[in-house]
């Protein structure tokens, strides 16, 4: 077909039409990113959100915030990052507090844990571990059991709270083997191994990194870590599986997500550079020296992960009597 003036202008137009619609799509980010982390100021989460906040404006010349917002059991910041406009500049660094047990525990919660969120990649896994004084007469789980058999007052153990994957594991221990635990609730873990040190519990819970530090320091005996896997700080310490106790394969994780809707593209975005910068071998030192082994999935991975655990910490929690305070 000869080339004519009006067949040219409409091959013309075709062609531009792709360059045009580029041209009108901001590329992302285009604005202040607000990263919101779980908990307080200067806590793991946030040093970690600032630690991955420094490589992302390297990466994408935006200024990044880290805006802390405390309280509530993490659900004022999920809250905030879920009502937050869904184009990327705003996301939540959390742990499973805010979308596994809140949604277990919490009739009315003022979002929606699956609905409201896009996840965008589990950046770490760990697990707490069973510790005691460097003093106790047991020096692994089985030994454990069998010594607080032998106490029939029971023995007496601390966490981080009441509901916390180490008061649930604890209860888990005590109605597998029908043995007297019982647990006290601390605000910080911290708080809970001064009693534990001072001779007022009998054993504790505590995260790798506090157990690396107190085991080396000689103050701390380390039995065992719960989750799937040993821990690279520790790698001496077995799993709750290898010492032929089950249940205790559930991770604690440390997870990124944005709002529902966000484009697909600033998900893929976001998600390649959260795994590229998890594999960067300072941030996974800074990682593992919070207890966390790096790993930096996919937001399927992601979702997989979360739906695996989330019947089964249901169970646990159901199975402790736990309710909402």
């Amino acid at each position: 077909m000869p080339l004519t003036r009006r067949t040219f202008a409409a091959a013309s137009l075709a062609g531009l039409a792709p360059f045009q619609l580029l041209a009108q799509t901001p590329v992302f980010p285009t604005k202040v990113i607000r990263i919101v982390p779980f908990g307080t100021g200067g806590g793991p989460i946030d040093i970690i959100a600032r630690v991955y906040g420094e490589k992302l404006t390297q990466r994408w010349g935006q200024a990044i915030v880290v805006d802390a917002k405390p309280g509530a059991s993490g659900i004022l910041a999920a809250d905030f990052v879920a009502k937050s406009a869904p184009d990327g500049h705003t996301v939540l660094f959390t742990l499973p507090l805010t979308h596994v047990n809140n949604a277990i525990l919490q009739p009315k919660l003022p979002y929606d844990p699956v609905k409201d969120f896009q996840p965008l990649s589990m950046l770490a896994t760990g697990g707490p571990m069973l510790v005691a004084r460097a003093n106790a007469p047991y020096s692994n789980v089985k030994e454990f059991v069998e010594y607080a058999r032998k106490q029939p007052k029971g023995l007496t153990y601390g966490t981080w709270g009441t509901g916390s994957t180490a008061h649930l594991f604890g209860d888990l221990l005590k109605r597998q083997n029908n043995i007297n635990l019982i647990h006290a609730a601390y605000k910080a873990e911290a708080a809970a191994h001064s009693d534990l040190f001072g001779e007022v519990l009998d054993f504790a819970w505590a995260n790798p990194s506090t157990a690396r530090v107190q085991s080396q320091a000689g103050k701390m005996k380390v039995l065992a870590v719960a989750g799937t896997g040993r821990v690279s700080t520790l790698p001496g310490v077995p799993t709750f599986k290898e010492q032929g106790f089950t249940g205790f394969d559930v991770d604690s994780w440390i997870g990124v997500y944005a709002p529902a809707k966000t484009p697909q593209p600033v998900v893929d975005a976001w998600t390649a550079a959260l795994r590229e910068i998890t594999a960067m071998p300072d941030v996974a030192a800074r990682l593992t020296s919070f207890g966390f082994e790096p790993l930096g999935n996919t937001p399927a991975q992601f979702m997989e992960r979360y739906r695996a655990d989330y019947p089964r910490m249901a169970e646990l929690i159901k199975a402790a009597g736990v309710t909402a305070e």
